[in-house]
């Protein structure tokens, strides 16, 4: 039976995040914090300003407390993983828990990765409920709604689209008009869409300065829902900034392989996505 670790991303967070792993981990914790050239405990601690909502801030801050839940589980002996998945962000400390990059590297490339989407602003993201790709399609052409891009394919009830925000508002109006369901995210740009290009540019040129070793346990990308290979990582997570989170046909391959028992790292709301994928089948 394989056995799956899951990982969350952006939008896991919270204020008091790491507050049961920081005492137990203090070196890692100002080793951080000095690379980051902040308190990383405070700020998890504490929010000061709102920073926890701010993708600069969010992604080292999740990636590190997201660490150090996987080496909670090493200490604890808890079983292997067979493959490793991480939503968006998670799939960073999905690599670092196969071995294709320390903490310190994943840290490095984390907070170029937030630095180029934090500076990508004037967009947002909603997520959208029982709804497909194709009727949303019909939706926004039968308003002349031009621009809407997946971002994220998270459950057979519930995708996310990106866009500028002026788009993004006629999207919403057109969805309303219709009855349809959809909850705009506390996110500060378009992510996984189109407009990241520019960032996808720069993030892949950052990358070329690192190597990677490859994966002890087999990660599953979010560009193509299948295992990572290791002569193309880089080019993957550069991609990723792009192309939409394939969660639903990640959890879909990882069931055609047979029974699959997973276990969360750090929270719980992709179980219930994984539930709600199973209840539909392969």
């Amino acid at each position: 039976m394989a056995f799956a670790v899951l990982i969350p991303g952006q939008g896991s967070q919270f204020r008091g995040m790491g507050q049961d792993v920081f005492p137990k981990y203090p070196g890692v914790a100002q080793f951080a914090s000095d690379l980051l050239g902040y308190d990383l405990v405070a700020l998890c601690r504490d929010d000061p300003g709102g920073r926890l909502a701010d993708t600069a801030y969010t992604q080292p801050a999740l990636f590190v407390v997201n660490a150090l839940h996987l080496f909670e589980r090493e200490r604890r002996e808890e079983r292997t993983a067979d493959y490793c998945l991480g939503h968006s962000l998670g799939e960073y400390n999905a690599l670092m828990a196969a071995g294709v990059l320390d903490l310190e590297t994943g840290l490095r490339i984390v907070r170029r990765r937030a630095e180029l989407m934090a500076e990508a602003v004037g967009g947002g993201m909603t997520a959208v409920m029982n709804t497909s790709e194709a009727r949303l399609a019909e939706i926004f052409a039968e308003d002349g709604v031009e621009g809407v891009d997946i971002a994220a394919f998270n459950t057979d009830a519930q995708v996310v689209v990106a866009a500028p925000e002026r788009v993004l508002e006629a999207a919403h109006a057109a969805l309303r008009n219709r009855g349809v369901r959809f909850a705009p995210l506390r996110v500060g740009g378009a992510f996984h869409s189109r407009y990241m290009e520019s960032a996808r540019r720069e993030f892949a040129r950052f990358l070329e300065g690192f190597s990677f070793g490859a994966p002890r346990v087999r990660v599953i990308s979010n560009v193509t829902a299948r295992p990572h290979e290791p002569g193309r990582i880089r080019e993957r997570l550069a991609e990723q900034l792009v192309r939409p989170v394939r969660w639903t046909d990640s959890i879909r391959y990882l069931m055609s392989r047979g029974e699959l028992e997973f276990q969360e790292v750090g929270g719980k709301d992709l179980t219930r996505m994984v539930q709600h994928i199973r209840t539909i089948g392969v």
